[in-house]
């Protein structure tokens, strides 16, 4: 079965190391992590942001009032899934050195969990639905070739 088609938007705020991310972030590897996470055609829009950014928009849209490391604006899921993916790159770039990963491989894991987002998987509602989204996630990043995030 064919991958879903994909409009995207890749940008980049003002970042103080925008080449260490742009490099972690080659747009045909955004493209696929995003084309594998939908289940339908999508318009997506990924903007890499700073922290100030990052906490201005959580504060905002989510009220709390501090950067986070995804955050999906969900527009539409038929016939399109359509969103905005906003990554915050201090965080994410700390949580990866946290962690022990690759700044790539933590980028492709957020683009997976938040593509999932757009289109209605939740783990903020449930235990159980909580499993169920690591476990698409993890399924993802298998076939991307990716190790399991939670581990």
């Amino acid at each position: 079965m064919p991958l879903p088609t994909l409009s995207l938007s890749l940008q980049f705020g003002a970042l103080a190391d925008a080449a260490t991310h742009r490099a972690a972030l080659p747009r045909h590897k955004v493209a696929r992590c995003i084309r594998h996470a939908l289940d339908a055609d999508g318009e997506i829009t990924v903007r890499i942001v700073d922290a100030e950014e990052g906490q201005t928009l959580n504060r905002d849209y989510r009220g709390k009032d501090y950067a986070t490391n995804v955050l999906t604006f969900d527009y539409e899921t038929e016939p399109l899934v359509m969103a905005d993916l906003v990554l915050c790159a201090p965080v994410v770039a700390r949580e990866a050195a946290e962690q022990g990963k690759t700044l790539a491989d933590h980028y492709a894991h957020l683009l997976v969990h938040g593509t999932l987002h757009a289109q209605g998987w939740d783990h903020e509602t449930s235990e159980a639905d909580a499993e169920e989204m690591e476990a698409r996630e993890i399924e993802i990043l298998a076939v991307l070739g990716l190790n399991n995030p939670y581990a």
